[in-house]
């Protein structure tokens, strides 16, 4: 009778109730979360005309004119997206964002399949894909191209395919581990901090046996198989990336530290703060899915890290996702009793309003100010074919003759890939800048020694100190009163640099 007793308190304990079990998922609510994501895809193609390119933007379709292995600043995958997605779909915001959107609407699948595979039903599915589709981080990254927007999608099916392997206990999931890890790689090299701290969890906190497979080793050598070509391109130029790194967290350090708690609260929406601290909670504590507790210790442990090296509040965006995730089946269940049920859809609408107001151009252009205090990426995208065209007149005050002498410098690579995208209607020549990788894609020659057309912030005397003769000739004005960081750029005419270029470059380059 003893016996029987413990064999049933055995099978009831924590230990047990949370061990991983490959047992049946429920089924993929796919009808309602692929419509979801059509839907949050429809809104972002729509509006995507708006405004105009992104400074980032300009920047990785110039790169992507020139591929590579790897740049100064980042690897080369985003690059190439904005090459295929522009190749295959125009050359306008438009044409470049229809990659940006895909991305975001495979976000809200997975995102989906987290929850499913935490044993969630349909409810929580769907409640995970609105939640995901209306947050203002996916329908930022979703509205324009960024390095994040790759780097979301590789965090959470990342986090979903760990759950897969714990869960089922099949270490052949590790070689698609590696697989999105090498990929990932080619994006952006934080993943590395997250396959790190996920493997420190799971030692951690277990499951153990996890990691006991050889499958594990197999998936780091795909990761690395994948990652070679751009590890192999940063190793023979120095790893240039962790100078960029570097300068980042020297450069805005204190603001990334201020401000990267209260962000969690803020990049998927205010009110979807309870989903993710629900989903913490859920898997600490619930013994039917404690087997997984190693994705919340790996989140709390990232923003220590985060905190101490002074990264950007929004590098944890795919891990805070797939705790969404694991929140919507509490967070449905608590809303089922009593009378609240109505706060679900109360917060999913306020969140949709506030979020797609903040997020996506839907705002005249001239009345864009309020939205761009809170949102500095909207305004961003206003501006750029005018500061070329500001150009353009200082340009002609040179006078003719010495035009083939003359050069355009600016301080940074919006600014230069602004002046190539729409100054040859203007009859500019091409802008050189020592900014990250446009210090790499050319030097003015030394026979170039008249004029410079010097395009540089107010505050930023001196970078006009390496020049000789400098003048305000202009200033940059985007026509709409937006406070964006060009307004107001000054134009200074300059007789000409202060050393030959070649000589001048190495003071020119900068990484931030």
């Amino acid at each position: 009778m003893r016996t029987g007793q413990r064999t049933r308190d055995r099978s009831q304990s924590p230990e047990a109730a949370g061990s991983p079990r490959a047992t049946r998922l429920p089924a993929f609510a796919a009808g309602p979360v692929v419509a979801v994501a059509l839907v949050m895809a429809a809104v972002l193609t729509a509006l995507s005309g708006r405004y105009g390119f992104h400074r980032d933007e300009l920047y990785f379709v110039e790169a992507g004119r020139r591929l590579a292995w790897g740049y100064v600043d980042q690897p080369p995958l985003t690059p190439l997206l904005a090459r295929l997605s522009t190749g295959l779909f125009g050359d306008t915001p438009m044409g470049l964002r229809v990659v940006a959107a895909l991305l975001c609407v495979a976000i809200v699948v997975v995102a989906a399949l987290v929850s499913r595979e935490l044993g969630a039903g349909r409810g929580p599915q769907v409640l995970t894909a609105v939640a995901v589709a209306t947050s203002s981080a996916i329908l930022t990254t979703g509205h324009m191209l960024a390095t994040s927007t790759f780097d979301n999608l590789a965090w959470l099916v990342l986090c979903l395919l760990v759950l897969r392997v714990v869960r089922t206990g099949d270490g052949r999931w590790y070689l698609a581990i590696g697989a999105v890890t090498g990929i990932a790689l080619l994006n952006k090299f934080l993943v590395v901090v997250l396959v790190g701290a996920l493997l420190v969890a799971l030692l951690a906190v277990g499951p153990r046996k996890a990691l006991a497979t050889w499958w594990l080793a197999a998936g780091v050598v795909v990761a690395l198989a994948v990652a070679a070509p751009t590890l192999v391109w940063q190793a023979a130029h120095g790893w240039p990336q962790l100078t960029v790194a570097s300068g980042i967290s020297t450069e805005n350090g204190v603001e990334n530290r201020v401000t990267f708690v209260p962000f969690q609260f803020v990049y998927l929406a205010p009110p979807y703060a309870a989903l993710w601290l629900a989903g913490i909670w859920r898997l600490l504590r619930d013994p039917a899915v404690r087997w997984a507790r190693a994705l919340p210790v790996t989140y709390l442990a990232l923003v220590v890290v985060m905190l101490a090296v002074a990264g950007k509040p929004y590098y944890l965006l795919g891990l805070l996702i797939a705790l969404l995730a694991a929140g919507a089946q509490p967070v449905l269940a608590w809303a089922a009793r009593g009378r609240r049920a109505w706060l679900v859809p109360a917060a999913v609408l306020l969140s949709l309003v506030v979020d797609v107001g903040a997020a996506l151009p839907v705002w005249p252009v001239d009345s864009l100010n309020p939205v761009n205090a809170v949102n500095k990426e909207q305004g961003e995208q206003v501006g750029w074919p005018e500061l070329a065209g500001s150009v353009a007149g200082v340009w002609r005050q040179i006078p003719a003759g010495e035009r083939g002498r003359a050069v355009i410098f600016t301080q940074n690579y919006g600014e230069a890939a602004a002046i190539d995208r729409y100054g040859t209607p203007f009859g500019l020549p091409r802008a050189y800048s020592g900014h990250m990788s446009f210090a790499d894609w050319g030097v003015p020659p030394d026979s170039a020694t008249g004029p410079v057309l010097l395009v540089r912030f107010p505050a930023n005397a001196e970078l006009a100190a390496q020049f000789r003769g400098c003048r305000v000739a202009g200033t940059v004005d985007n026509g709409h009163g937006v406070h964006n960081p060009e307004q107001g750029t000054l134009l200074e005419l300059c007789d000409g640099p202060s050393s030959p270029w070649s000589v001048l470059w190495p003071r020119l380059r900068h990484f931030y």
